[in-house]
């Protein structure tokens, strides 16, 4: 179990200022998930903890900054899920889930048992084995998608971070994936930090959600906090009624504005 914590972070692309004083601390175990609009630098978060950006201001995992952490380190820490992966359309489902494994795998190559028995576990979670045998170059968007997701939970960090995981996947895959997420950050005090289009979703699964625009946090909070008609309409331009379930659940509905 690890917590995440984000003490004035900022990223800049050229002269453009994508995030800007982002402070946040994410508790062992707790999911706290990005919501903006396009271009709010929800990934930017991501990308600059994932060591893929330069970024101000320190990430630190319990305490102690993760950049001053060794790459192969940073990767037993932090395993990242991106939006458009670079796959080997070669590679086959089973080894490319293995690469997961790398952090863990010594200067000869060799896998052991237990590295091969953690793939067939996410495999058989994930119901990923008819893809086992199957080169990633014939996969569809969202077969490739749940191998990118399987892949980083074969990694076995305390700390997961996902960039849209679930936009290429239908309905039942959506759930399926998100569930599994959730269930080991329960079992096993996965801290999670996701950048998620799906209002619902997003309100769903993680406790906590942070509102973006414009590189800056606007709101942050529960679902019922932070997802309100008057504050989606002001930072997404969009006309929605939220509904309030007894059992707590938050559901976002977009209204037509038009006959």
């Amino acid at each position: 179990m690890s917590s995440l914590a984000f003490t004035d972070l900022g990223v800049r692309y050229g002269r453009r200022d994508a995030i800007q004083g982002f402070t946040d601390t994410v508790r062992p175990g707790e999911w706290l998930c990005l919501i903006g609009p396009n271009g709010a630098g929800k990934s930017s978060i991501l990308r600059a903890t994932a060591g893929l950006v330069p970024h101000t201001g320190t990430i630190a995992v319990d305490g102690a900054p993760i950049g001053l952490r060794s790459a192969r380190r940073r990767a037993e820490l932090v395993a990242y899920v991106p939006q458009a992966p670079n796959m080997p359309d070669d590679m086959s489902g089973d080894e490319y889930v293995l690469l997961g494994r790398t952090p863990y795998i010594g200067y000869f190559g060799v896998e052991s048992q237990h590295d091969l028995a953690m793939v067939e576990s996410v495999l058989e979670r994930l119901d990923l084995h008819e893809l086992a045998t199957r080169p990633v170059g014939s996969m569809s968007g969202g077969e490739r998608q749940r191998l990118v997701i399987a892949r980083a939970l074969a990694q076995e960090a305390p700390i997961l971070l996902l960039d849209e995981p679930t936009s290429a996947l239908d309905i039942g895959h959506q759930q399926q994936a998100l569930e599994l997420v959730d269930r080991l950050r329960r079992e096993h005090g996965l801290t999670v930090v996701s950048a998620m289009h799906d209002l619902t979703l997003a309100g769903l699964y993680a406790d906590r959600l942070a509102l973006l625009h414009q590189g800056h946090v606007v709101s942050t909070g529960t679902a019922a906090q932070v997802l309100r008609p008057e504050t989606l309409s002001e930072f997404y331009g969009v006309s929605v009624t939220v509904h309030h379930d007894d059992d707590g659940t938050v559901v976002v509905v977009p209204r037509r504005t038009s006959a």
